[in-house]
């Protein structure tokens, strides 16, 4: 299983796209960084940039590799390797070699300019997208056969979550303004990693006054120690049941 995970994360460090992934947030993260002393400012440019393009690149890259190795999966099931260890082992070595392009892409300017606690959650939140959606492009991989739809699901997926979502949750708030939905928005603000992680990041940035009443109370339940406990147990398991779900699919998927 370890064999299989080396392989798999020397293989995709050494893919252009991966480079070109570490080159572009490691050019843009340096250049956000050089437009202010300020370094603050810095890291709110650069968490848009980070909630837009890491679940993009994670979703996308992550179903196009799973397709283009099917014959390689196909020929190591062959071997006497069980289903659930060759899907742990390409997981694994996808998701550590895209979270070591973040890393090297955003986690190094980050410590450079900005080693703050602030810096370390949005390096930690990037993390935890990476992981995430790697998760969900692997459920959805599974999910079909056909590339084509993998990866339409996949766009559909990182369209809901970054853009759609929330246009839905403000019609919700327009639809239901006459009603107290402070806690449900606590509640759809779980339903939706990136914006959990969003939220999260913003309160170490002390901008939670910005975001009016909602915000202050985003402050009160997610700015405590409890309240970072449990929005990382949420992207916790964010990352695992979609891979669990995809577990339990490809050991009786018919190959």
């Amino acid at each position: 299983m370890l064999r299989i995970t080396k392989y798999v994360w020397a293989d995709i460090l050494q893919n252009r796209v991966v480079l070109a992934y570490t080159a572009f947030l490691l050019a843009v993260s340096f250049a956000l960084f050089s437009m202010d002393s300020n370094p603050a400012k810095g890291l709110m440019s650069l968490l848009n940039i980070v909630l837009m393009v890491v679940p993009l690149i994670s979703i996308i890259f992550t179903t196009i590799h799973f397709y283009n190795s099917y014959e390689f999966i196909e020929l190591l099931l062959a071997q006497p390797i069980r289903r659930s260890h060759l899907l742990l082992s390409e997981y694994a070595g996808v998701a550590s070699s895209l979270t070591s392009a973040f890393l090297i892409g955003v986690g190094l300017p980050v410590a450079i300019f900005a080693g703050t606690a602030t810096g370390l959650f949005l390096v930690g939140a990037g993390v935890s997208l990476t992981l995430i959606f790697v998760s969900v492009a692997f459920w959805a991989s599974v999910f079909t056969r056909d590339k084509a739809k993998g990866i339409g699901v996949t766009l559909l997926l990182w369209f809901y979550f970054v853009l759609l979502y929330d246009g839905l949750v403000l019609t919700v708030l327009f639809s239901f303004s006459d009603y107290p939905l402070e806690k449900v928005m606590l509640v759809l603000t779980t339903l939706n990693p990136v914006d959990l992680a969003r939220i999260v990041v913003l309160l170490q940035m002390d901008v939670s006054a910005l975001m009016g009443y909602t915000g202050a109370l985003y402050a009160e339940l997610l700015g405590s120690t409890f309240g970072i406990v449990y929005a990382c147990l949420i992207l916790l398991v964010w990352a695992v049941v979609p891979l669990l779900s995809a577990l339990y699919m490809f050991r009786r998927k018919d190959l």
